[in-house]
């Protein structure tokens, strides 16, 4: 099994199409067929999903657009899940795409945005608890893991990296965002169904081990248990100092030793994914207050989430003259930062979307404007887009996942038309979002099977159509 990186050194796949030209006139309305599996080749079908997939279409003007929403909506669900009991519950797992692991992260945000269906398909509703029901059981497995296998008997390709690694593990790099985003998932399952069953012992014991994961990333006494490095000589794949990363001042914030774009932190106070928590934390300070009061724990959460914020207040921003006061991606403590963004989610540009502070905050103001320029060192401009990547995919490429989320914390109608316009044009005739492209050369991209960016696509199109659906009549 490749693993993401020998991925997008093997891939690039160009599906025989030329490079997509700025017109709009590539395809014939004909030429919009379907790219979805057959029925009987889908491995999930929701009604809900399907009825909604209808129903938006009709309110896309652009065909080619409308298109790609239908194929990339229901990705997740077509080619990603696998859904079954075990001791009376349901479980799910969910690969990322062409990779068989399933992520913390990915597997929360691929399913995030058919929470809002799911009161309306009991079928939809087990399948997401069945993805909360199985990110709890590898977090009690391992909450220092990024990625799983639903076989415990499957040997990873990582099986020699310098750290714990225990048998179901797939990869093991300490990405503060993961636990996150599995706290996202269970608290938006209950606010959007009202569904408190999935909150049993076990989720119980799994959100008190995160706190205690994050107690012990903040490394006031110790190191922690923790460490990671790996062999293969790449640079963004290990840690520096023994594997615990390179030295801070401890200030109340979590140390992760890596990004969501699983490359590795340079200052092990990421910014972003510390912001998550804060927002994470508090959700489940609310959970635990309303389902386990007895317990008198609610208050454990809420109080690291407060330590933590203020901790950002006090060591994150800095004062850059040509945008003013800019939150920093990471930080040692000492007063080093990093200043740069990087596409995956959470990032800067991502503040709004994780419920950390609205756009119209001064600081985010001021951050969003430099991490949409050129200051940003992996901010890219070519013949046919501009916006944000990452040293995990090099140079010149740009991850659709930036734009989407770039569309998805801006107020500015013409700002959500480019960000449309540059993800139609850029999708190399295949009518799905790839993770990386070539600003000069579209056709060059990594990753052909992607679900989280297929499925934040079609989160964006619901939310357009939810709050600003006069954009989506327009052609592009």
């Amino acid at each position: 099994m490749l693993s993401r990186r020998k991925f997008i050194q093997k891939s690039s796949l160009g599906f025989g199409f030329a490079m997509m030209p700025t017109s709009f006139n590539f395809f014939d309305l004909n030429d919009f067929v379907s790219q979805r599996p057959e029925l009987s080749k889908r491995k999930f079908v929701s009604t809900a999903v399907e009825n909604t997939i209808k129903k938006v279409k009709k309110s896309i003007a652009d065909s080619e657009l409308a298109w790609i929403f239908e194929n990339c909506f229901p990705n997740t669900l077509d080619t990603t899940v696998h859904y079954y009991q075990k001791n009376g519950k349901p479980y799910t797992y969910v690969i990322t795409g062409d990779i068989d692991a399933m992520w913390l992260r990915d597997s929360s945000a691929q399913v995030f945005p058919y929470l809002s269906l799911a009161k309306d398909d009991e079928k939809l509703k087990n399948l997401l608890k069945g993805v909360i029901n199985k990110q709890i059981e590898f977090v009690l497995l391992d909450p220092y893991a990024n990625a799983f296998y639903d076989d415990n008997q499957k040997v990873s390709e990582w099986k020699n990296d310098y750290t714990e690694m225990k048998p179901g593990v797939h990869e093991r790099k300490w990405e503060v965002d993961s636990l996150c985003y599995v706290m996202r998932l269970s608290y938006h399952y209950w606010k959007t169904t009202g569904d408190a069953s999935i909150f049993d012992e076990d989720w119980k014991n799994a959100m008190l081990l995160i706190l205690k994961t994050f107690r012990e990333q903040q490394r006031k006494e110790n190191k922690g248990p923790y460490k990671f490095q790996r062999g293969n000589g790449n640079p963004l794949d290990t840690q520096f100092g023994g594997g615990y990363g390179n030295p801070t001042h401890k200030n109340g914030l979590i140390h992760s030793m890596f990004r969501p774009s699983d490359d590795a932190t340079f200052y092990p106070f990421l910014v972003s994914s510390n912001m998550f928590a804060v927002v994470s934390l508090r959700q489940i300070s609310e959970i635990f207050k309303m389902k386990f009061s007895s317990l008198n724990i609610d208050n454990q959460f809420f109080e690291l989430a407060n330590e933590v914020d203020e901790a950002i207040k006090n060591y994150a921003v800095f004062e850059r003259n040509e945008f003013g006061k800019i939150y920093a991606l990471e930080i040692d403590g000492f007063g080093n930062a990093l200043f740069m963004d990087d596409a995956n989610v959470p990032n800067l540009l991502s503040i709004p979307y994780l419920g950390y502070a609205n756009f119209h905050n001064e600081i985010y103001k001021n951050t969003r404007i430099f991490s949409l320029s050129k200051s940003n060192p992996w901010f890219n401009e070519g013949k046919f887009a501009k916006g944000i990547g990452g040293p995990h995919v090099g140079e010149n490429k740009i991850w659709p996942l930036g734009l989407i989320m770039q569309a998805l914390t801006t107020d500015d109608d013409e700002e959500i038309f480019y960000c449309l316009k540059t993800l139609k044009n850029t999708h190399a005739g295949t009518g799905f979002i790839h993770e990386s492209f070539d600003v000069n050369n579209p056709k060059d991209f990594s990753r052909s099977w992607f679900a989280w960016a297929n499925t934040l696509f079609g989160e964006l199109i619901l939310h357009l159509y939810d709050k600003k659906p006069e954009i989506l009549k327009r052609k592009f």
